[in-house]
């Protein structure tokens, strides 16, 4: 539900995008969290009880949508917090962000304070489990809960006594939450605060809090580019501003902060880990903090961006999270005390633990430093000592309290001016300022310079925000400057490979964008050890992409601002390429940096609407001193209409949001992660440069260490593959996501792809070509070629030998490791050596043979030992069986990244008819013919010779398949067959099909039906050990056997005729899983084919279900199927609408009688030669599609030919049963039921 709201167009530039309120829900009670991790013998005014989403304001957004779940957690991390009168109830500031799809942050800033309980339910349960928690200490002898809680603050402190819900007041934790586009964290800060003064005060505020969050929501936009805008709360102006296109993006998190909490050397070396892209993980007892050293961080990366996990608060509940094998930056709550050793971190080994209370931090080992760390430190701490903060690490002081209304009252007369001169005043208030400026002029008094206190933009609390803001701004612009002078001249390296986007596009899989070998060639000799991982990073490789891109598109904003200080730095700092030095440069634009935000903060240029009286009920919402009001819904659901600042913001919002995305506009998903999601490995070029001043056994050290992160980097790289792949299986489980980053299968294969080039590259005798891995192929496949045809003896024709043995079973695919390679150099659509490398990884990855391809490459020692020298990777035996065994771990599970990814390719597939081979049965004298439909398309109808049963065809990549159409064209005395299944192979891939049948395909035996549509199972390929067992991963569903459909078409007389019950379950369940098919993500989704028509699918369970009771057999006649009963009930209600029966009915039971009959006449005419079966299933099929099943049953119900063709205990007249399949079916309505168009082919309606 999107809320329309004035100049839908300018609605993003609103300043704040939700007001939400967040706290206890009276009517669900208290609520344990059961995520928390928390011990119940803890008390309860210790334990975390869930919170729930109270009300936000608007509904919803089209540009941002609410998310309840991301926001209540966030809003409340720990849950509910329950005081009592003895405890400490001083209000709570914290901040949060939500990271969307694009990458794009949203911002969350709450304001925490506690309301009294007025629920005597909850009193009531609060002393319950008080009494319980005090009855069980008493009778426990153990002391440990007084040594768990001795670190614990006073917040968190029990009761000094029992709490008595008769006589003590109880006050539980609500939060005020606004949502904003950006940063505006002073802003935001001061009205959520005067918000919560407004209820805390014995006085009402001025006007109704409606009034302020209508106003803040609907009335006050972002600030232009280069502008500041004041805004009014409910007591105090408020002013922000916003960077202008030349300068550092906003930050409106205070650096000095989070200087101040780890101090400038600890803080510098958390820098250091973010650019090498390690763990981090900070460590707080208070949220802000958390955020604030989260955000400073990120905003110093300027101008790089963080690519990986950003959780600055991690909620209790999903502090799994931690065990995300990926680079991460994440901020956790401190409810340990300070000894933070009983943390059970599972991943330190490349851990950046960062203590903010205790002003510590502890480095990852081997951790190289930053260039010119000692003169950075020097620059920052003279930074911070001009503003009177301590370079050391210390705890910040709480921000001072607003001023007084002495102050307000000098501000008064001065805010009217200004509003005056904004254009905000209409009406009677203008006509009061004007009288007062002609009062003014007879009395000799100047308006404008009155209160102003010598500054005409001071707003109270003005002075903490500028003091922020310029010391924040001269501490990025050290960093910048930084960077500007290391990189000034990044763009002579990198590498144009294309004159056009699309070509580059195409080829984007080659790694080398950058020439890493000659930038550190030319970087100074000290700086190498930092810049030689550094250009290694994602966040590196993303930066250069947008480089590469700007070619083509628009720049993206911060690459923008890059440019242009380095054309800056070029003017006035001209160097010799050859020159390396170290010299440090100090910045020296750090005093007109802090001059443009005075200025800006200073001089306001916009004041928004004042706060004023909103059309609304009388008598709601009144004011209660401690209590926040239940605000109007409907005047909080839509702004107004005639919003000056819609024309004036629209076109610069769009201008940004076009400048911010531009590197997704007009790129597909799969180019989006080519382009920005691929981690680049590491370059060997510069050990080389440096291996050259090194000792021998330094190098052997270094290379040591080398060879030890590549094997680190296979395992844990092939276990986030492992971990992401097996975390399908858990959702079809229905467990919750386990995956926190939500990289996709395509971007994790093809980082395998940049590791195993980077394992191929190391230690190169010669470099040949872009390739390492595909130049080693290449080698091997000239030595086997040149032995081959050394060889005397003929080739074994094994194969060919198994396929008369094993008769009608298929037989065995030639695998190789130069046949695989023969496949990927006849695909004409790759072009380049490092497409053909990745495509063969692809390849062996998806067949489960790349493990065993490359051990078979790696056999030929004197070929390793001719193409690599002693210390590389690949001549390092323990490391080597190691690497190769992370790589066996991926066979544990499926992959198509072949099929998925190389959509266009012309492929060879070998499909094989086994018939059952009774009497003569496996002869027929008619023509053949097959079509295989897969998820990329079908093969068309293929004729096949008579009685030939095995064929090969070449198609374009069909992707999974999914279905076999199979018939023939009923000719000759031997017309009729009985067919077992079909086999269709890939021959590249080798994934093997197994489509059941189990029918007869014949006029006038069995339901008469010429051709069929068969629903295929995927199996191992024929000569593992376990041939022809299903695949496990993913599950897949496979169309009804044999023996199952023989039994539905003779349900009477068997024993083994399900049960009512049965059947009325396995409907359930049908229904169940085509619901959870639609609830998953697009990717994550099986076939849906599958789900309708597949084994215990719908289409099977719905026959079942006519089945019951139906009257099959005839005596002397052939037995009666369900569709003879469909098409009698279709010619009755045909007859009854011309005789005019149904003239009297309600007219959508006309219309839906003249529908049914409209189907099912279409299904008859149809020109293919279905039987009734398959007419049936077509028709359920077609009834799913279009939303008509639950109207069709009640037709064959009332239909009188039910009395004669079902006994008195079927289903079908069970009114009951009847009026709950309908209800189960209804349920369908809200999915987009789509057929594949082997179903629908020659349907008419």
């Amino acid at each position: 539900m999107s809320v329309s709201i004035a100049g839908s167009g300018a609605a993003p530039c609103r300043f704040a995008h939700y007001f939400v309120i967040c706290g206890i829900d009276t009517e669900t009670g208290l609520e344990p969290d059961d995520l928390a991790g928390e011990s119940f013998e803890q008390s309860p005014f210790k334990r975390t009880f869930k919170s729930k989403v109270l009300a936000h304001f608007p509904e919803n957004t089209e540009w941002n949508p609410f998310d309840h779940d991301a926001v209540n957690m966030l809003c409340m991390p720990r849950g509910l917090s329950f005081r009592t009168e003895a405890d400490s109830r001083e209000p709570q500031f914290h901040s949060f962000l939500i990271t969307r799809e694009d990458g794009s942050h949203t911002y969350g800033f709450v304001h925490t304070f506690h309301e009294r309980v007025r629920s005597g339910q909850i009193r009531s349960a609060m002393q319950t489990l008080q009494q319980m928690h005090h009855a069980e200490c008493t009778s426990s002898s153990s002391s440990s809960m007084d040594s768990l809680s001795s670190g614990l603050d006073e917040a968190d402190a029990p009761p000094t006594r029992p709490y008595d819900a008769e006589h003590d007041a109880l006050y539980v934790s609500k939060a005020l939450c606004l949502i904003t586009p950006l940063p505006f964290l002073h802003a935001t800060r001061r009205f959520l605060s005067q918000l919560h003064r407004a209820i805390a005060g014995p006085q009402p505020p001025p006007l109704p809090m409606e009034s302020y969050v209508h106003n803040l929501l609907y009335e006050v936009p972002l600030p232009l580019p280069g502008r500041s805008l004041k805004f009014h709360g409910v007591y105090e102006p408020i002013v922000c501003q916003r960077p202008g296109p030349d300068e550092l993006p906003l930050a409106g998190f205070p650096l000095g902060v989070a200087f101040q909490l780890l101090g400038v050397e600890n803080l510098v070396q958390v820098f250091t880990c973010a650019l090498l892209e390690m763990q981090i993980l900070l460590y707080s007892r208070d949220y802000q903090h958390l955020v604030t050293v989260a955000e400073g961080i990120t905003t110093l990366l300027f101008p790089f961006q963080w690519q990986h996990v950003y959780l600055p608060i991690l909620p209790a509940s999903l502090r799994h999270f931690l065990d995300a094998p990926v680079p991460y930056l994440m901020g956790l709550q401190n409810k340990e005390g300070p000894n933070h050793s009983i943390l059970e971190l599972p991943q330190e080994a490349n851990l950046c633990f960062v203590d903010c209370d205790n002003h510590c931090i502890k480095l990852p080992e081997d951790f190289p430093q930053f260039p010119n760390k000692a003169e950075l430190i020097q620059e920052l701490t003279e930074v911070l000592q001009s503003f009177g903060v301590s370079p050391q690490g210390c705890t910040p002081t709480s921000p001072a309290p607003g001023p007084g209304p002495v102050h307000l009252k000098r501000l008064a007369l001065q805010e009217l001016v200004e509003d005056g001169r904004n254009g905000n005043l209409g009406g009677e208030a203008l006509a009061v300022l004007e009288r007062l400026q002609a009062l003014a002029r007879r009395t000799g008094v100047t308006v404008e310079t009155l209160g102003r206190g010598g500054h005409e933009g001071h707003t109270p609390g003005g002075e903490e925000e500028l003091r922020d803001a310029k010391l924040s701004v001269q501490l990025r612009e050290v960093f910048a400057s930084r960077f500007t002078t290391m990189f000034s001249d990044y763009e002579a390296f990198i590498i144009h490979s294309a004159w056009d986007m699309e070509s580059w596009l195409n080829n984007r899989e080659q790694v080398h964008n950058f020439d890493k070998a000659s930038f550190l060639s030319d970087q100074p000799e000290p700086h190498l050890s930092f810049l030689s991982h550094f250009i290694e990073t994602q966040m590196f490789t993303t930066f250069i992409d947008n480089k590469i891109m700007s070619q083509w598109e628009d720049k993206e904003p911060l690459l923008c601002v890059f440019d242009g200080r380095v054309a800056r730095h070029r003017l006035y700092n001209i160097r010799a390429p050859s020159l390396r030095s170290s010299q440090y440069h100090r910045c020296s634009n750090l005093r007109e940096a802090a001059q443009v935000i005075e200025q800006r903060l200073l001089k306001i240029d916009h004041t928004a609407v004042h706060p004023h009286l909103l059309d609304m009920k009388i008598g709601q919402g009144r004011y209660e001193q401690g209590f926040f009001p239940v605000l109007q819904a409907d005047v909080l659901a839509t702004g107004p209409t005639n919003s000056k600042w819609s024309s004036r913001t629209a076109t610069a919002q769009r201008r940004k949001d076009s400048h911010k995305h531009f590197e997704h506009l007009g790129l597909d998903n799969d180019q989006k992660e080519k382009c920005t999601q691929e981690t680049r490995g590491r370059s060997l070029r510069q050990m080389q440069v440096r291996l050259s001043d090194l000792s021998s056994a330094v190098i052997a050290q270094t290379n040591s260490k080398f060879v030890e992160g590549l094997l680190k980097e296979c395992r844990i790289k092939t276990k986030r593959m492992l971990v992401e792949k097996m975390g399908l299986e858990v959702l079809d489980l229905g467990h919750r996501e386990v995956s926190l980053t939500g990289l996709e299968e395509n971007t994790l294969i093809a980082s395998l792809c940049d590791l195993l080039e980077r394992v191929w590259s190391h230690g190169l005798q010669v470099k040949q070509g872009k390739s390492a891995l595909w130049a080693h192929l290449l080698h091997y496949q000239e030595s086997e070629e040149k032995a081959e045809s050394q060889a005397t003896s003929p080739v074994s024709n094994g194969p060919e030998r198994r396929r008369s043995e094993l008769g009608g079973a298929m037989a065995l695919l030639d695998v190789s490791l130069t046949q695989d390679m023969r496949h990927i150099q006849n695909l004409s659509e790759i072009k380049t050596d490092v497409g053909r490398a990745r495509a063969f990884i692809r390849l062996s990855l998806e067949k489960k043979l790349l493990s065993q391809h490359l051990k078979q490459l790696l056999s030929d020692q004197n070929l390793t030992k001719k193409l690599y020298k002693p210390y590389a990777f690949l001549r390092c035996e323990e490391e080597k069986e190691q690497f190769l065994f992370h790589l066996l771990s991926l066979n544990a599970v499926d992959y198509f990244c072949f099929t998925s990814v190389f959509n266009s390719i012309m492929i060879s597939y070998r499909a094989i008819i086994v018939p059952i081979k009774t009497l003569t049965n496996a002869m027929t004298t008619c023509n053949p013919w097959v079509c295989v439909s897969g998820e990329l398309g079908d093969s068309g109808v293929m004729q096949t010779p008579k009685n030939i049963l095995e064929m090969t065809f070449d198609c374009q990549n069909l992707g999974k398949l999914s279905t076999v159409q199979l018939g023939h064209d009923n000719s000759g005395l031997l017309a009729k067959w009985l067919v077992d299944y079909v086999m269709v192979r890939n021959e590249i891939t080798g994934h093997t099909y197994r489509f059941p049948c189990g029918r007869w395909l014949g006029k006038g035996i069995d339901d008469g039906s010429l051709e069929r549509i068969l629903i295929g199972e995927l199996v191992a390929p024929c000569g593992e050990e376990e041939a022809g067992r299903p695949c496990q991963t993913p599950p897949l569903l496979c169309s009804p056997t044999q023996t199952l459909r023989i039994g539905i078409t003779a349900l009477t007389g068997h024993g083994n005729k399900p049960n009512s019950a049965q059947i009325q379950e396995v409907i359930g369940e049908a229904v169940n899983s085509i619901v959870k098919h639609f609830h998953k993500c697009e990717k994550e989704r099986g076939s849906l084919t599958v789900l309708l028509c597949g084994e215990s699918g719908l289409v099977c369970v719905l026959e079942q279900f006519f089945y019951h009771g139906f009257r099959s057999t005839r005596l002397f006649q052939k037995n009666a199927f369900i569709w003879d009963f469909v098409e009698k009930a279709m010619a009755y209600l045909d007859s009854a609408d011309q005789m005019g029966d149904l003239q009297g009915a309600p007219k959508p039971l006309g219309l839906t009688c003249e529908t049914f009959c409209r189907y099912v006449n279409a299904i008859n005419n149809t020109p293919r030669s279905i039987g009734k079966d398959g007419k049936f299933q077509l028709l359920v099929c077609l009834g799913a599609r279009d939303r008509l099943l639950p109207q069709w049953i009640p037709l064959l119900v009332e239909c009188p030919l039910i009395a004669r063709m079902y006994e008195e205990n079927a289903l079908l007249r069970d009114r009951a049963t009847v009026g709950a399949l309908i209800d189960i079916l209804q349920t369908l309505h809200d999915f987009p039921i789509t057929l594949e168009p082997s179903f629908v082919k020659g349907i008419d309606l």
